[in-house]
Parts: C-alpha cells; structure tokens; sequence
C-alpha cells in the first residue's frame, strides 16, 4: 500500500534548507518505532518489546509511510516485511540512531560524578607549576575526572567561556562582567627584570617611575599582563616605550636577558640566568588572579566538584 500525497509544498529556491528541517522533525519521532517494528517484523511483538501501545506504534508508522508518500512494509495479516524502499531506509535509520545512542552516551560520560569531564581555561604564565599543582591536587580525590585543557590569554577564555566551549577559567584580571561570575582567587607579585648588567641590576628593589626612560618587552595588547602594565606605568607617570610585543612571559624573560629592554613579570617557575628581578615599591604591583564562569550555567557534577575546589583554595592558589 502506497500513501501518496493530494498535493506537494511549492517551494521556493530560498525555502529548501527551512523545509528540510521540517521534514526531520516530522519523521524523527517515529524512526525508532519504525527501526523496532523492521527488527520484529510483526507490530505486537515491537509494541511488547517497546513498552508501547499497538495502536500508537501503528499509527505511528502508517503517519511515517504518509509523510514520506512510501510504502514502507508490505503487510501480511499480523506480520510486516520491509519493502525494497523500507530496506534503504532502514539502513539509514540505523545509522542515525546508532549516532543518537553514541551521542547520548558521551553526554552521559561526560556529565559522570566520577569519571566527568571538566572544559578548563587557564593564562599561559599559570601553565608550567600553578595549573598542574591543582590538577594534581585535585586527582589525588578525583582520580577518573578527566580535563579539557585550553591555554591562551584572558580575552580570549571569555570568548571561549561565553561560547560554552569552556566550564571555568583562570584568568587575570578578574572580569567583571554582567553574564559573568568570577572569584577572587589569589594575588601575585609582579617584578620588573632588567638584564644582568642593567645599571639597575645591583638594587633589590625599585620604584617603577625609575624606568620611565627605559625601553619595554610586553605582551601583545589584549592580554591581562599587557593591561596591567600599562596601567602601572600610567600610575607611576608615564606611558612605556615598547620593543617587543609577544605572547608568552619566558620569551619576555629571554629577551630583558639578550638586552632589548625591561619588563613587568610574575616570578618565573625556575630561575633564569641573565636577568635581574627586582621588587617593585610603587606603584603596588601585584595581578589578581580569578576564576570566572557563565552566569545562569548549570554545572554537571564534574564541574562542579572542580569549582569548589578552587574555591577552597583562596589565598593559596599560587606555588610558594
């Protein structure tokens, strides 16, 4: 039995993307009724086996035959048996909903209390001891929770965070934004290295007003430091003469040590030879560093057990 339609949608060249998403959600309700009923060949057995009235199952597919204006099965009293187009439909049907059931199952392994995944943004200088020493911290109780870690500069997590492509980030400064949460974490020091022979290098401590006339090495715009810096030279009366805009803190380091100028940087993890770090007296320089996260954004399990662990580690986020 063939179901045919009285009269077709006329459509225009512009309309087919919108029709063809009309079509799926029509049909999609009945696909793996249609796939149960193929598998049993007989319309009681898939209702038993289904959970599901044989009446709905049978409207259910007689409904997916019209829409389609196919014949799906040729019916021989209680028993069904896929026509040659219900064969090639079948096999796409299964492939659609084998997708569906894989999908479904990396939801629910990602959302898992115990063996979750967590999508985790961090600045490039928090990557060599301060983000390892949480993770492991943090495995130690959690030892199947898995990460997706993404490394780059602060501007760019909140994008990534807003775009739902990240739970958390670690960042600096700490945004302050109205489809944002974020939390005050921990400060750092911030120091001005200068090359080993600088005229400055014998001092343990300096005024940044002191290197007004000196050339700067500095991340490119856009990052936290760079903004940070510029606001602590504008503190202490003037704007800095850069060299060198980069994108990570140790090039920065290498370049004050080859002599192309000074810059305003956190402690590096391991000492570098070549340079001179020095404390800053005035202005105060220090970063705060926080956490952020999209407000209104529910959090699976995983995630959340992660966000109160960096909470709980206030005052002591950084490596001594």
């Amino acid at each position: 039995m063939v179901h045919e339609r009285s009269s077709e949608p006329r459509l225009s060249p512009g309309s087919y993307e919108g029709y063809e998403a009309d079509t799926a959600l029509e049909l999609a309700p009945r696909l793996a009724y249609f796939a149960g009923v193929a598998r049993h060949e007989h319309v009681t057995r898939a209702a038993q086996d289904m959970g599901v009235p044989q009446s709905t199952l049978s409207r259910a597919i007689v409904r997916l035959e019209a829409d389609l204006g196919v014949a799906l099965f040729a019916r021989k009293g209680r028993t069904v048996s896929l026509t040659p187009a219900g064969r090639t439909f079948l096999a796409s049907v299964e492939r659609a909903l084998a997708e569906v059931e894989r999908a479904a199952e990396a939801v629910r392994a990602d959302t898992d209390p115990r063996s979750g995944k967590v999508a985790f943004g961090f600045l490039h200088t928090m990557g060599s001891e301060t983000v390892p020493g949480l993770i492991r911290a943090f495995r130690a109780d959690h030892p199947r929770i898995r990460f997706t870690l993404v490394q780059n500069y602060g501007e760019a997590m909140i994008e990534r965070l807003r775009a739902g492509e990240l739970d958390l980030c670690l960042t600096s400064p700490v945004p302050d934004a109205p489809d944002l949460v974020a939390r005050r974490l921990d400060e750092q020091r911030l120091r001005l290295v200068v090359p080993d022979d600088h005229r400055l290098a014998g001092r343990r401590r300096v005024r940044l007003a002191e290197a007004a006339d000196e050339t700067f090495v500095t991340l490119e715009p856009g990052y936290g430091l760079r903004r940070i810096t510029d606001d602590l030279c504008a503190q202490a009366g003037f704007t800095p003469r850069v060299a060198f805009e980069g994108e990570e803190a140790e090039t920065l380091r290498g370049l004050v040590a080859a002599g192309l100028g000074v810059a305003l940087l956190p402690p590096p993890a391991v000492a570098r030879p070549g340079v001179v770090e020095l404390t800053v007296t005035a202005p105060r320089a220090v970063r705060e560093i926080g956490v952020a996260w999209l407000d209104g954004h529910p959090d699976t399990p995983p995630v959340a057990e992660f966000k109160r662990f960096l909470l709980s580690r206030r005052g002591r986020l950084l490596p001594d």
